[in-house]
């Protein structure tokens, strides 16, 4: 018998490659699963590990069960059915829930999975593919002070904070609304960079003065000089991914009965350039459309 748990992983893509290969090189055995079949017996050939036949037989071979995957209704595909990770759920197995989810459709799953005689919780990341790499990724927590502690060394792999937020689908909430204050910084630091430059003033040395000063935010710190004025726009966060996040911040607003103008009109910018600048566009390629609209480009690459 293994000295650690089997761990079944569901979604090596962009982020969770590199999350699932840190598990690997800390020595958790690996049941693997992805919606590329290619994909998963790379990683398997590539970093390690064994590629499950199904979610089922996954979940029949795994202690811990860690799903990162773009939405919650493909969440919610892969643990349901016949061939769902709930048909092979082994008593006690803990699902760990790290997609960018909405936190009432968690909330159902989790209700699911107890059904099941399992545990589910909910702990999305933040810091993107070069912290998802490093392992210093930003972990949100939501579930029990004991189910944290029997799952905390193996999300310590993965990231240098766990921040527990409350009861199940609090941690998925509290992802949402990162990603708007994230995403409200983003578009107000490019609105700024745009009339700077406009006025004259050269945007590299704009970003330098912000991050020194109180304008500073995450875009002026990791992604303004990275990835906007250098002109790749390769950040690894997926445009259509930040305006699904901003919907589901402002659903829980909704749900609230919270007033959202600023949040609103925010997500409405992002969808408005996911439209206009077509599917498979990096997050940061946002800042083109306020380009178009100040007839302004900020790269000079």
């Amino acid at each position: 018998m293994s000295a650690q748990p089997t761990i079944g992983f569901v979604g090596v893509g962009s982020m969770g490659w590199p999350m699932a290969a840190l598990l690997h090189k800390a020595g958790y055995p690996l049941q693997i699963v992805d919606a590329s079949a290619e994909r998963a017996q790379a990683f398997c050939k590539e970093i390690g590990g064994t590629v499950a036949a199904s979610n089922r037989a996954l979940a029949a071979a795994s202690d811990i069960i860690i799903t990162i995957l773009p939405t919650s209704a493909i969440v919610e595909a892969v643990l349901n059915g016949p061939d769902g990770v709930l048909a092979g759920l082994r008593p006690d197995a803990v699902i760990v829930e790290m997609s960018s989810g909405v936190p009432t459709i968690t909330r159902t799953l989790a209700e699911q999975v107890a059904a099941a005689k399992g545990h589910l919780v909910d702990a999305p990341v933040s810091g993107g593919v070069p912290r998802a790499k490093t392992g210093e990724l930003a972990i949100m927590f939501g579930g029990s002070a004991a189910l944290l502690e029997r799952v905390r060394p193996v999300l310590s792999c993965m990231g240098t904070s766990i921040t527990p937020t409350g009861d199940v689908g609090s941690a998925h909430a509290m992802k949402a609304l990162n990603n708007l204050v994230s995403a409200g910084g983003f578009l107000i630091g490019v609105e700024a960079l745009l009339i700077g430059k406009r006025f004259g003033l050269d945007p590299a040395a704009m970003v330098d003065v912000l991050n020194s000063s109180t304008g500073m935010n995450n875009s002026t710190q990791k992604k303004f000089k990275q990835f906007v004025l250098s002109g790749q726009y390769n950040a690894g966060f997926g445009l259509d991914l930040m305006v699904k996040d901003l919907s589901i911040a402002l659903g829980i607003g909704k749900d609230t009965n919270t007033p959202t103008p600023f949040a609103a009109m925010c997500r409405e910018m992002w969808a408005a350039s996911a439209a206009m600048l077509g599917p498979g566009q990096d997050h940061t390629a946002v800042a083109k459309m306020s380009e178009k609209l100040a007839g302004t480009v900020l790269s000079d690459k």
